[in-house]
């Protein structure tokens, strides 16, 4: 039988708790708003005291935050969410207040390299040793495997903030990242799309030019890591793209800027399942939370 273990995918926006063993044995799970550290932790922390009473002991702990983060174990700010926009939430110990609840082996890293770790196992990304995964929402971050293990370096991948050759006359918005102005997140994330549209994603038909200009922006970041990482999928999340009409528009534009470059049948003759949504749906979050407690024990 697999060990029971906890999962938290820690938003910006929500957190969602679980205990279970993998995407298909969800015991239990609970949503709630990301508002201070202390309150939302605690309530983390309460959920997972209620279900160990309930179903027994947790044997790992696996958490995918937003960032950055610290995720190197020899650092002495391992654990901590580092320098977010998200108010109040910098330098916030998050590992060390659930380790205290809960000493157990604890997997710590982005919420999108935990995404992807859970697709590796279950989803998209099972059988490869190379893709990214993409979460396109509240933010835009990006993560993945290379040669089989997570990224990481100096910190994490940041994708989100790579530059974005933006043409002023074409789009005049100056982008909403608070750091770098017109990066991908700050072109191409939820926010920005209400903010220069002056209406929510959801809220814009498909014929709308605002998704013309979306698929651009993340056609041309995917262009730029098909070049730098050579991915052998690239799987794009978030509730950006729960908008099914982009996927085309992204596959069409993504052929049209490599212009026959890179000579792979992945991508010349199969693009629809090369730049995939995740297998694992809503789910890949939690599930890859799940996948870095059994890390963790490993």
């Amino acid at each position: 039988m697999l060990p029971l273990v906890g999962g938290i995918e820690a938003g910006g926006t929500k957190f969602v708790c679980a205990v279970g063993t993998g995407p298909e044995d969800i015991r239990d799970e609970v949503r709630f708003p990301t508002t201070t550290p202390a309150e939302t932790i605690g309530q983390a922390i309460s959920f997972f005291q209620e279900q160990q009473a309930k179903h027994g002991e947790l044997q790992a702990m696996g958490i995918g935050s937003f960032g950055p983060v610290d995720p190197n174990p020899q650092s002495p700010d391992y654990g901590k969410i580092t320098t977010t926009p998200k108010p109040g939430w910098q330098n916030a110990d998050f590992v060390g207040k659930m380790k205290e609840a809960f000493p157990v082996p604890t997997g710590f890293d982005t919420d999108v390299n935990g995404a992807a770790l859970g697709e590796h196992k279950w989803g998209a990304g099972k059988g490869l040793d190379t893709f990214l995964y993409f979460t396109i929402g509240t933010g835009i971050g990006g993560g993945g495997l290379v040669n089989g293990k997570l990224m990481h370096g100096l910190i994490h991948p940041e994708m989100g903030h790579i530059q974005m050759p933006r043409d002023p006359e074409k789009d005049p918005y100056k982008g909403k990242c608070p750091y770098h102005g017109d990066c991908f997140e700050g072109l191409a994330a939820g926010p920005a799309i209400e903010e220069r549209w002056k209406m929510s994603a959801k809220s814009l038909p498909p014929e709308h030019p605002a998704w013309d200009l979306e698929a651009y922006y993340i056609a041309t970041a995917m262009r730029d890591f098909i070049c730098t990482i050579s991915p052998q999928r690239l799987i794009l999340g978030g509730g950006v793209m729960d908008q099914e009409h982009l996927f085309p528009m992204i596959h069409k534009k993504v052929l049209e800027s490599l212009n026959g470059y890179v000579q792979s049948p992945a991508i010349l003759d199969n693009i629809e399942e090369y730049i995939v949504p995740p297998a694992l749906g809503n789910q890949a979050g939690i599930a890859g939370a799940f996948a870095l407690a059994q890390l963790a024990m490993e």
